[in-house]
């Protein structure tokens, strides 16, 4: 596979599994990461949340780690990657309502290269508008979001994950390793 160069879009209260185990995965593998949030600059962290699955009705959340961001989002030019990442947690929730950062997302789409979005990240998806036709899977919660969006919302146990076209989606951190072999395959096309 040849190294790609890949953004990750963060912001505070990331879920910590679903942006630090791609982020290192990724590098693992040879490949340039950047994580960014906006109004941040690299060397800034971001809070991140951790999401938990203990038999309630939704999930559990409790305080992560610090992650530290590598790039500066205003510096970037996002034409210079190759791919691109949209962890969840509760950041989606805010980041899609900066147009920069929708306008980052729609390039993905309107230039066909991988995505890899999980759980809410999906949020970010339908802010965009790029799901219309796509199957998509995120946390459950959001599948009125993806059927507005005119997706077609694929409900998947938590360990799985699904492709169509550019896009690899997965319910929640316990896919990752459904999630990041099929964004791997997406990669070395």
């Amino acid at each position: 596979m040849k190294n790609k160069k890949i953004l990750m879009v963060t912001g505070d209260f990331t879920e910590d599994y679903e942006t630090m185990v791609p982020f290192q995965a990724l590098m693992s593998m040879g490949h340039t990461v950047h994580a960014v949030c906006p109004d941040k600059q690299a060397g800034d962290t971001v809070a991140t949340a951790i999401h938990d699955f203990e038999g309630d009705q939704t999930y559990t959340e409790k305080p992560g780690h610090r992650f530290a961001l590598n790039a500066t989002f205003s510096e970037i030019k996002v034409e210079d990657y190759d791919a691109l990442v949209i962890p969840g947690g509760r950041a989606p929730e805010y980041l899609r309502l900066n147009k920069e950062v929708l306008v980052m997302v729609r390039h993905f789409f309107t230039t066909n290269k991988p995505v890899a979005a999980v759980c809410h990240g999906a949020q970010l998806l339908v802010a965009a508008g790029v799901l219309e036709g796509k199957k998509c899977s995120a946390y459950p919660a959001c599948q009125p979001e993806v059927a507005l969006a005119k997706g077609h919302f694929v409900n998947l146990s938590m360990d799985k994950a699904v492709t169509d076209g550019n896009l690899v989606t997965a319910p929640a951190w316990t896919a990752h390793p459904a999630w990041l072999a099929q964004f791997y395959v997406l990669l070395a096309d």
